[in-house]
């Protein structure tokens, strides 16, 4: 099973679900054409003030789902097309989108998790979640457009610290660092997002596209798409780093 993206209905606040039982919703390549469609329709639909993005069974999003590396990452063409199409595909689509976009973020948010949710505007966890990208260890880098967008949201401090120590933070961490807006208890989560988002959905729905679009303005020129940063394809300690995780041992670079 590859997993999905739901999307489901409360009133005028649409909720995107990751879901991919048993991989703590580990992004697969069908996941992210699957987000990009999501979101392309979102941004056209005038009956939806307000997006909710979720994962299911209390986790957000543990990364990419690594048990479909092996057949293209040791490609320099097809990592940088998952990277630049389909990865950022997904990304895009949803830093594209003109309506506020609300992360309800619960267990690990790692990776991949932590990408989506930054693309959010605004984030909100549970006690108990956890954040990182320890990709280091599995012998590849983050692509460089989705490095500059964790290194704009969680600080570029957060950013090296994730990506050179493979730390892992918690949510009061990340809250005191800047990147979540509020912790709530483990368990009161759900309700206080929907409530959040209903009040968004009473504003001026008009207002919150401009100041979407008003606050991508700001950010100035684009992030860069990095000419050559998809040479270590076949390099062997991409290839240690994956087969070894795979095989559940440790990684020997």
């Amino acid at each position: 099973m590859s997993g999905r993206v739901h999307l489901t209905m409360h009133g005028q606040v649409a909720q995107v679900t990751l879901s991919h039982p048993g991989k703590f919703n580990a992004m697969s390549r069908a996941m992210w054409r699957e987000l990009k469609a999501v979101f392309e329709d979102l941004q056209g639909r005038a009956d939806i003030r307000c997006v909710i993005v979720a994962g299911e069974s209390g986790h957000f999003c543990a990364g990419g789902d690594i048990a479909e590396y092996p057949d293209f990452r040791f490609d320099e063409v097809a990592l940088r097309a998952f990277h630049e199409d389909e990865v950022w595909g997904g990304l895009g689509a949803m830093l594209a989108c003109d309506l506020p976009l609300l992360a309800q973020i619960e267990g690990n948010c790692m990776g991949a998790g932590v990408e989506m949710a930054s693309c959010c505007d605004i984030r909100v966890a549970s006690a108990g979640a956890r954040f990182g990208a320890p990709i280091a260890k599995l012998g590849f880098p983050m692509a460089p457009r989705e490095t500059a967008l964790v290194a704009r949201e969680a600080g570029a401090a957060t950013a090296r610290e994730m990506l050179l120590e493979a730390a892992v933070f918690d949510a009061t961490e990340m809250k005191a660092r800047g990147f979540l807006n509020t912790v709530l208890p483990d368990g009161t989560l759900t309700s206080a997002v929907l409530a959040r988002a209903q009040r968004i959905v009473a504003l001026s729905p008009q207002a919150a596209r401009l100041n979407k679009q008003a606050l991508r303005a700001t950010q100035g020129a684009a992030a860069p798409t990095g000419d050559g940063a998809f040479r270590y394809a076949d390099s062997a300690e991409h290839r240690e780093g994956i087969t070894a995780f795979l095989a559940k041992r440790p990684s020997v670079f």
